[in-house]
This record gives C-alpha cells, structure tokens and sequence, in this order.
C-alpha cells in the first residue's frame, strides 16, 4: 500500500561546501525511491542543527550536491520493496504507510526523504510534529550525554555552555529534573532570563561584564573546586575555560564546535587534576533499534507529561533555508529553528 507521491519536490540542496549561498532552492527535484528496509516520508517540519553547517562548510566532509537535513516529522507514505534476501517481516520494525513517524537520516531538506525504518519510530498520538521536531534530535543528544556521556547525579555541578540553544535549552531541564546544581553560560539578557526561566542556579552572560571572568565566576560559585562536568558544544573560544573550570577527577564534555573546533591537546594537560575528556557524537549511542527506542521513548515521556518544555526560534520555508544558517550562526537565535512544509 502506498498514499499518493508526485513525481517531484521541492528541495533545497547543498551544491559545494560553502558559505549559505551554496543552499539552492529546487522547486521540481526527484523524489527519492526507499530502498528495502526504508520508509518513504511525507515530512511536515524538518529540523535544522548546528551539525548542518558542519556539513555545509565542509568541516565534516561529505558528498555534494546533497541535501542536508538530519531529522523530519511526517507521514510514512511508501515502504520499500522485500530485501532479496531477507524474508523478515520486522525488517520496517512495525511501521506502516500512514503511521506519524519522526527520523533521524539525511535529506531533510525537503518534502520527502527515504530514511532507514530503522531510525524511524512512530509518534505518539496528540504530540504535534513541530514539538517533535524541536526536541527530537537535541532532546537525545541531552538524554545520551547526561545519561551515559556522564551519568548527572543529584547534587552535580554542571556547567552547561550555550544553554540557551537548540540542545542547551533541553539539556538544562534534564539537568535540573536529575537534580544537578547548573551554572549556564547564554549571551545577552535576553537569553539570560531564558535560562534563568528554566531553574539554573546561576546564568553567566558572556557578552555582559562578567563574561571574561567565567572563569573566576564558576570557582566562586563551587567554593573553590570547580564542577564535576562541562558540557561544551562552543568549542575553540571555551575549551582552556572549560579544562580550568572543571574540578579535580572532573569530566569535561565537548560535542560541539559553534566557535570552531578544538585544537589538538596534549594528554599532559589532564594530568594535574586527572580529568576525564570526552568527545562524544549521538549516533554512538542509538547504533541499535533497542537504544534508538529507548531515548526515543524516554524523550516521548517527558514531553508529553509536559515534563519537558519545547521552544521553537523561527519556521522557514525551503526558500529561506540560507537565512536560517545565517540567523544560527548568528548565535542570536534561542531554541530550535525549524522548517515547515506548506
């Protein structure tokens, strides 16, 4: 069974690694075929991350032209034919043309994507695709990282940089709903108070007076000794900051580089105050349908008690995808910046 396809779509495709220009919008691209084992899917919103630009300027290298994308919420339109040589009836793990279903894959960016059943799984009833779309890749990037990354106990003090963006603005919530003691960096008073909202214990504004001295601040605040983790996804203007800041036998986190990657660092550096590093990417901890579900499922929980709060920045058509990359690279932008399908 298969719901009506046209022959295209419209798309926007990375034509060479570049700059937001490079994003080009195609108003009549090929729809693609799900292979065996894959799910065709109508999206409705699609979200787009920082690990897009990555692709985009060919820092993580990649084949172009492509289209970017790495999560979308829809409607399972077709399922690809049997695999030749696999009879096996769970091969699209229970889905179904017309299921409600949300992705992590590749080709977001546009109208319909051919993603692996396998990192597909179906939405539960009364949760609108937007929240889905919002949370769904930042809200398992923070589950895995406070989970198994390092496993936040109540108590922690954790210093959570750029917790006012698409995976910061989660990831404090989790953080304070495992009962950990948060010191957040934001920009601006805008974001401040954002953060604030959501029950740090302390938000440092980097742009304001305090924000060269961060530093000094998380010592003052931890009476000396530091933080037990740091969750650093800026990168290159944070990591020394980050390695002072953490306590001694601390954790220090980076999984992602908004400011540039980190530099390579000499095992030596650890050694006084034997701090553990990790550089941890969310992939590595849903490999199999079991973990994919489970963070999948844990996330559904919170969001539809309403334990978890979503905020979505701004909508964008396919049109105005390059706006988008300029307004999160902007670092003006608070939450998820998604794009929605007329």
């Amino acid at each position: 069974m298969t719901l009506p396809v046209p022959p295209t779509q419209k798309a926007t495709i990375l034509s060479t690694p570049g700059d937001p220009s490079a994003l080009l919008y195609h108003p009549a691209h090929p729809i693609p075929q799900p292979a065996p084992g894959q799910v065709l899917v109508k999206n409705a919103v699609a979200g787009i991350n920082y690990i897009d630009t990555y692709f985009r300027t060919g820092l993580y290298p990649g084949q172009t032209p492509t289209i970017l994308g790495r999560e979308a919420a829809g409607v399972v339109v077709a399922l690809g034919p049997p695999a030749e040589q696999d009879q096996d009836q769970d091969q699209y793990h229970g889905l179904r043309v017309g299921d409600r279903v949300i992705w992590l894959a590749n080709g977001g960016y546009a109208e319909y994507s051919a993603v692996p059943a396998g990192m597909a799984v179906r939405l539960p009833d009364g949760l609108a695709f937007a929240d889905a779309a919002a949370a769904f890749m930042s809200g398992l990037t923070a589950l895995a990282l406070t989970r198994e990354t390092y496993r936040v106990r109540a108590g922690d003090w954790v210093l959570l940089h750029a917790a006012a963006g698409g995976v910061g603005f989660l990831m404090t919530q989790v953080l304070k709903k495992a009962g950990a003691r948060v010191i957040a960096t934001a920009g601006g008073r805008e974001k401040v108070e954002v953060v604030e909202g959501l029950g740090a214990d302390c938000v440092i504004d980097y742009r304001g007076g305090e924000g060269k001295g961060w530093v000094e601040r998380v010592m003052e605040i931890t009476g000396g000794e530091g933080v037990d983790v740091v969750y650093d996804s800026v990168g290159k203007d944070t990591w020394e900051g980050s390695l002072e800041a953490v306590k001694r036998k601390g954790t220090v986190v980076w999984f992602g580089n908004s400011s540039g990657p980190v530099p390579p660092l000499p095992l030596n550096r650890l050694s006084p105050k034997c701090v553990k590093i990790a550089r941890p990417t969310l992939f590595g901890y849903i490999a199999t349908r079991q973990e994919f579900e489970g963070y999948a499922h844990a996330l559904f929980e919170l969001l539809t008690s309403g334990a978890l709060k979503v905020k979505i920045h701004g909508m964008y058509s396919l049109e105005d995808v390059p706006k988008a990359h300029v307004d999160l690279e902007s670092r003006k932008t608070m939450g998820k910046l998604l794009i929605r399908f007329d």
